[in-house]
């Protein structure tokens, strides 16, 4: 089980489930930083065409190409079926945001062999990464 900063310094693209087309809200803010910072973001947002400047999908099951993580802004209780998807697109990991901890879901990626972050978050950990100079 590789650690968030492993995670973060071997993945190239992230699929953001949940990420919102409203600046104020965290799950933008979180995956424009990501950005910022090279990585490939996705958006996944059934209710949004597009979405800093990406292509929005209805779901993981529909973006087209290879998924290195798949950062979860969506309630503990509609993680399972998130965690799915990323199993059948064969993501590499799964990352609950802050607040966000489903142990059943997280067990089952586990098992599956993905990696797996609950209640921390993707900007945060690159920021500490940044700091130590690793990122």
């Amino acid at each position: 089980m590789r650690t968030p900063a492993q995670i973060l310094k071997e993945s190239k693209v992230i699929a953001v489930v949940g990420l919102s087309p409203n600046p104020e809200r965290e799950s933008h803010a979180v995956a424009r930083y990501l950005q910022q910072q090279g990585y490939r973001i996705i958006p996944v947002n059934p209710n949004a065409q597009e979405v800093l400047g990406e292509r929005c999908y209805l779901s993981l099951d529909k973006v087209p190409e290879p998924v290195d993580v798949v950062d979860i802004f969506r309630r503990a209780e509609d993680v399972p079926p998130i965690v799915d998807q990323a199993i059948a697109i064969h993501a590499k990991a799964v990352w609950m945001q802050l607040g966000i901890v489903n142990q059943g879901a997280a067990d089952k990626a586990a098992q599956a062999g993905l990696d797996v972050v609950m209640d921390r978050c993707t900007a945060v950990e690159h920021r500490l990464l940044r700091a130590q100079g690793r990122g």
